[in-house]
């Protein structure tokens, strides 16, 4: 059986780590209906301004286009057992950008890892902590 992905998120910062600069909060709201994932991330910056991302995605494979700051970001999310593989394209400038974002779930729900493998973000681990949270 398939993890169900839907919550609140709040990331545990001190655990995680992250390459480029580190934020004050993340939050991540998710709403997980086989096979669409909807997700909503509010960063919030050391100065205290925030930045929301949205995406959209299907976990059976098919393509998905996502608008991030303006740059097109296509996606592709598939089941490898447990785990969802999230893989992007981007144009940064001339280059391609790559990512591979792997989620899994703790066996008591309530730990989201969000680990980056073998792409420009490799080594990148984020653990998100379930909140109190509507479920769905």
């Amino acid at each position: 059986m398939t993890p169900n992905f839907s919550g609140i998120w709040k990331a545990n910062l001190e655990r995680s780590k992250l390459l480029g600069p580190m934020p004050k909060a993340l939050l991540a709201t998710i709403k997980h209906s086989e096979p669409e994932l909807s997700v909503e991330m509010l960063i919030t910056k050391p100065d205290d301004s925030e930045e929301r991302l949205l995406f959209k995605g299907l976990t059976s494979g098919e393509e998905m286009v996502n608008s991030v700051h303006g740059v097109e970001v296509r996606s592709r999310s598939r089941w490898i057992g447990t785990e969802l593989l999230i893989e992007s394209w981007m144009k940064l400038g001339e280059r391609q950008g790559n990512f591979c974002d792997y989620w899994s779930l703790s066996s008591d729900g309530r730990t989201l890892t969000m680990e980056h493998r073998g792409d420009d973000l490799a080594g990148q681990i984020t653990f998100l902590e379930k909140t109190g949270m509507q479920n769905e």
